[in-house]
């Protein structure tokens, strides 16, 4: 294994992330330089779907190892595209778990999706309700005190909870892309999952905020001579993350999964800033489907031995996924308890060809 690579696609978490080099000067971000640092647990483990069990490692080949290397190196997304259910999304949660970079920060995308709801999100409707709440109670016992303001950004004796600079921090949430771009010491890991789905001016959208590492909330900005620092909740529920005056900006520019089922183009220019990775099916690759059967389902023996041989001879004639590789094991597993003909139709069942215009006919 050549030491230039920080993730190596290995069973146990390490902590070479510390190797990591500082970034090209074109590269280089400043958030938190004022001490103000996001802070997260790296051991933590989220609750996204698809992920492997914690005993397992992903089965990274070469090419994918110096795929991830070079962008954290470089810092630059990395565009993973390939067929449903090779492992794209599953990288995400290995780079993670290995590197110790804490919870995976998960974006899926449809085609409604914006680039606000990633960054963050602001309940207008919760804050006017409060100030109409606010409205109708009675005004404090302050004696002669009519003050509404110290001067300090902190409502003074006098202001009732619905002041403009009543505390904003209530109100706002970071959204995944959001909580990735905090000034963490250490990059956090973000996935956006197929992309390719989502809105043809999505990536275009992201360009400036992958070029700049940072982003506005204009809802914070207003308040700002008011309440110049704002503690606001990310997305995955960690500690607070304070934003001045408004402003995000990374101090570790995030590890950036995009995920992409190859259902259409992206622009030139947001593919030359992105790292680019196609995983191969493993439709044919009986040593590469076991592997990954005995990632997810270890154990199964014979039920997977089974299970196998029906998919590579189906897949030889028709489109398949490993999902459904993977329901075929779990279903011939003794703990179903199918057996005979059963074992048979259910194999059926689940191993339609994903081309077959006509599911389940007979």
């Amino acid at each position: 294994m050549t030491l230039w690579r920080i993730y190596q696609g290995v069973d146990e978490p390490h902590d070479r992330i510390a190797d990591l080099p500082p970034p090209p000067p074109w590269r280089e971000f400043d958030g938190g330089a004022d001490g103000t640092l996001a802070r997260v647990d790296r051991d933590a483990v989220g609750g996204g779907r698809r992920r492997l069990p914690r005993q397992a490692a992903y089965r990274a080949d070469e090419r994918t190892v110096d795929a991830v290397n070079t962008a954290l190196y470089l810092r630059r997304p990395l565009l993973v595209s390939g067929d449903p259910g090779v492992g794209k999304s599953t990288l995400a949660d290995a780079v993670a778990r290995e590197l110790r970079l804490g919870p995976v920060l998960r974006w899926s995308v449809n085609s409604r999706t914006t680039l606000r709801d990633g960054l963050y999100r602001y309940d207008s409707l919760g804050r006017l309700e409060d100030a109409g709440l606010a409205r109708h109670q009675p005004a404090a016992d302050t004696g002669t005190s009519t003050s509404t303001s110290t001067g300090t950004g902190t409502p003074g004796p006098g202001a009732p909870p619905s002041a403009p600079f009543a505390d904003l921090g209530r109100y706002v949430s970071l959204g995944p892309l959001g909580t990735a771009l905090a000034p963490y010491a250490l990059p956090r890991v973000l996935l956006i999952d197929e992309i390719d789905k989502g809105d043809l001016d999505l990536p275009n959208d992201l360009l400036d905020v992958f070029e700049e590492g940072a982003f506005e909330i204009p809802e914070l900005t207003r308040a700002a001579d008011q309440q110049p620092t704002v503690a606001v909740r990310p997305h995955d529920g960690g500690p607070a993350v304070s934003v001045t005056r408004g402003s995000v900006q990374c101090r570790a520019f995030p590890f950036v999964i995009l995920t992409s089922n190859g259902e259409r183009e992206f622009p030139p220019a947001f593919l030359r800033r992105c790292i680019r990775l196609h995983l191969p099916s493993a439709h044919q690759d009986g040593e590469r489907l076991r592997a990954i059967v005995e990632a997810h389902l270890p154990g199964a023996g014979a039920a997977a031995e089974a299970a196998l041989g029906a998919f590579l001879a189906r897949a030889a004639t028709g489109e398949l996924s490993t999902d459904q590789l993977l329901n075929a094991v779990y279903l011939l597993s003794p703990s179903v308890g199918a057996a005979g003909a059963d074992r048979e139709r259910l194999v059926d069942l689940v191993m339609q060809h994903l081309n077959d215009s006509a599911p389940g006919r007979p």
